[in-house]
């Protein structure tokens, strides 16, 4: 199907996979690659650059510099004849009140970050069907990487995208769903974080675009393999994950830590600390980063620092809502070889407590 969308698990190399796609395709083939973050828009051009610098006509876009270029700067006049697209507002909002050319530039003629996703959908209509066949006319195919990042109107243009004749090829972790471009918006909460899933498999359903799985983990030991799979219930249908990874170091793992024995930990282990932020993490003075800072990232061990909705999972297996469990699913999957917890009291949890070995002078 010339429409479809990989869903995979943390570690799976999904970039990667996209770069190989591409170097694989005819040189001729007009490719435009997407990506919401500066940091994946750049991973994504240097590894293209690595693997497939023979192929002139790949371009990578950022989400919202695709919205200005082909949307937002050749057909404003559509909407609004006689105005230009002057920059790009990416803090500013509009006055809750503001309509027609106000509600989308400031009086400077810069698009609002909140509006463009909005502006650009309905230049698609007031356009009668040109910006599209521009995009067709432009552009052979075009790979969205972390897809589960889009949000709000971004969805009403993955659907004309979808009508289009261009070969679309989606691949994100909706487990992993911890940014969106447009937080603020209302339009299609339903489909906001990881309930992401159910707008691709409705479309699934209507015959629009094709799912396939990416099961496999080539970066957690198989054990935080197992416990990421608990963070979501069953009743989100993600499928079981299989790890790859099969170095054995003797601390493999997820593990929890009393509060008493994390400088000893660390010292042990010198792991990353991770925590959702700074005041989740008050009693700790360690070199932390946050979740979302996280995401994308791979180290060997990880310390984590639990939210409350953390805590009420791994002692009673609370169930989580949809954004808590995404980063909690981040930052347990950053890890290849163990991941610490700090918690005093376990509750009903058979997650195993690590402790400092007893030195011989301590048995005296």
């Amino acid at each position: 199907m010339a429409k479809r969308v990989t869903l995979a698990v943390a570690g799976s190399r999904k970039t990667q996979g996209i770069v190989e796609h591409c170097a694989g395709l005819p040189t001729a083939r007009r490719v435009l690659a997407l990506t919401y973050t500066q940091k994946n828009q750049q991973e994504l051009q240097d590894r293209l650059a690595r693997h497939a610098g023979d192929h002139l006509n790949i371009e990578v876009l950022g989400w919202f510099t695709f919205l200005l270029r082909h949307f937002a700067k050749p057909f404003l006049p559509f909407m609004f004849p006689g105005e230009k697209v002057r920059g790009f507002n990416f803090e500013g909002m509009p006055y809750r009140m503001s309509k027609g050319k106000a509600r989308f530039l400031d009086k400077g003629g810069a698009v609002y970050r909140s509006e463009l996703g909005r502006l650009a959908f309905e230049l698609i209509t007031a356009s009668k069907g040109a910006l599209i066949r521009r995009l067709e006319g432009i552009y052979d195919e075009i790979l969205i990487d972390e897809v589960q990042d889009l949000s709000a109107y971004d969805w009403e243009i993955l659907d004309a995208l979808l009508s289009s004749n261009i070969a679309i090829w989606m691949v994100g972790d909706i487990r992993q769903a911890v940014l969106a471009t447009n937080g603020r918006s209302s339009k299609n909460k339903k489909y906001a974080y990881a309930d992401a899933i159910n707008w691709f498999r409705t479309r699934e359903k209507k015959g629009l675009v094709a799912i396939s799985e990416s099961t496999v983990t080539w970066r957690c030991h198989p054990q935080i393999a197992a416990f990421s799979d608990l963070i979501f219930d069953a009743s989100w249908g993600f499928p079981g994950t299989v790890s790859k990874n099969e170095t054995v170091t003797g601390h493999d793992g997820v593990f929890l830590i009393r509060g008493e024995h994390v400088a000893a930990y660390v010292s042990a282990y010198s792991p990353q600390s991770l925590r959702h932020s700074a005041a989740s993490a008050k009693q700790l003075d360690l070199a932390f980063m946050n979740f979302k800072v996280a995401k994308g990232a791979t180290f060997a061990r990880v310390l984590i620092a639990p939210t409350s909705p953390i805590t009420d999972f791994i002692r009673s297996g609370a169930s989580m809502e949809p954004l808590a469990a995404s980063s909690f699913y981040v930052s347990v999957t950053r890890a290849e070889q163990s991941v610490a917890i700090v918690l005093d009291d376990p509750g009903d949890s058979k997650l195993p407590y690590w402790t400092p070995p007893v030195s011989t002078g301590d048995r005296r």
